[in-house]
């Protein structure tokens, strides 16, 4: 069973930057990427960006695009997410996913299979 375990979440003042990290232990099935998803209290839990696991692809959310970036090391099977010019908006348990390879690397489709148990990111104003 893969394991996931983030860190790098806490409060912090608009505008500031935090650097989210997850490392995948126990991975014993091929990936097709990881990535970011984020829920907010009394809302739906929402994508926010992935990285395929074997090319450089990357897709974002409109809501973060040019201010989060994704990227991974392979070698310590770690992804990470680096959030620049916060906002109170941003406010949300982060979680980070792999999703298996099911033929495709195609990241708006991926289906995510093992999920982080999230960091909290809270951003004041």
């Amino acid at each position: 069973q893969v394991q996931l375990v983030e860190s790098g979440g806490g409060l912090v003042q608009a505008g500031d930057t935090l650097r989210l990290s997850c490392t995948a232990s126990r991975l014993s099935v091929s990936i097709a990427a990881m990535g970011w998803f984020r829920q907010a209290p009394g809302k739906e839990r929402e994508f926010v960006a992935a990285i395929s696991w074997s090319t450089s692809s990357t897709y974002y959310a409109d809501s973060v695009k040019g201010r989060f970036t994704i990227s991974r090391d392979n070698a310590k099977n770690t992804v990470y997410l680096q959030m620049n010019s916060l906002k109170p908006e941003d406010t949300a348990v982060y979680y980070c996913a792999v999703g298996r390879f099911r033929g495709s690397f195609d990241l708006r489709t991926v289906t995510y299979d093992y999920w982080g148990q999230g960091t909290q990111v809270t951003v004041s104003s």
